[in-house]
């Protein structure tokens, strides 16, 4: 059973796949749990949802772009952001942190000095983080970190600690891929018991008795044959 240290969940927003897809590999290696969006109007949409611990913000992005989401996000957001672009321009860089971005990085630019960056910035404003308020919500699913409740179209669901961190997780990362391994970890993160990853399908089944209406069609939490499980956010999917 894994062991590495989830250390939070981060956004990546760039229109570059490529780009995007590096990032990301580079993050996780670290420890961190990303989301990718690929359009400015999706992001705003899933910093709404995830409440990420940083913010990785391209400038050059369809629908939206880096400067309105930076100026968007300040109006009630204390969120770190990083900026990225392919201009070096000084005027740039100003505008950007003008704005209330964290820090700006050129590109092409080092993944490891990005994932530096990054974690520069956590310890500096990890006395400043608060999850007070959070929620994720999903089609009439909402999980409430701060009351600690889970509700389905406004009805409370009762959940087992071990159902809670299991669906807690998975709905702060929609789109991600969770072994069983890495669900594991969740429910039993200092491996104080001896488990089979088979454990986790016993609770992802008792799970989906509760927050699905068709278990042999379920809306939230879906199978990933051979691999494990993945929330499908269904207000967000496009």
């Amino acid at each position: 059973m894994s062991l590495i240290k989830d250390k939070g969940h981060l956004l990546i927003v760039e229109d570059d796949k490529k780009t995007a897809d590096l990032v990301r590999i580079y993050l996780e290696r670290e420890g961190f749990y990303t989301t990718i969006c690929h359009n400015g109007q999706k992001a705003l949409n899933m910093v709404q949802q995830i409440n990420p611990l940083l913010i990785i913000l391209d400038i050059m992005l369809p629908k939206l772009d880096g400067w309105e989401i930076c100026r968007e996000l300040r109006r009630n957001s204390t969120i770190p952001i990083i900026m990225l672009t392919a201009r070096d321009d000084e005027i740039d860089r100003i505008s950007g942190l003008t704005l209330g971005a964290d820090d700006y990085v050129v590109k092409p630019f080092s993944p490891r000095e990005l994932v530096a960056r990054v974690k520069a910035i956590l310890r500096r404003t990890a006395h400043k983080r608060t999850y007070s308020n959070q929620r994720f919500v999903s089609a009439g699913l909402v999980l409430d970190i701060e009351k600690r409740t889970v509700t389905l179209d406004g009805r409370p669901l009762t959940l087992t600690p071990h159902e809670y961190a299991l669906l807690k997780s998975l709905m702060a990362a929609p789109g991600r891929v969770f072994t069983r391994d890495e669900l594991l970890n969740k429910i039993y993160p200092s491996g104080e018991a001896i488990v089979i990853d088979r454990v986790i399908d016993v609770h992802i089944g008792k799970l989906r008795q509760k927050i699905e209406t068709d278990l042999s069609k379920p809306r939230f939490i879906l199978t990933v044959r051979g691999v494990g499980y993945q929330f499908v956010d269904r207000e967000h999917t496009p």
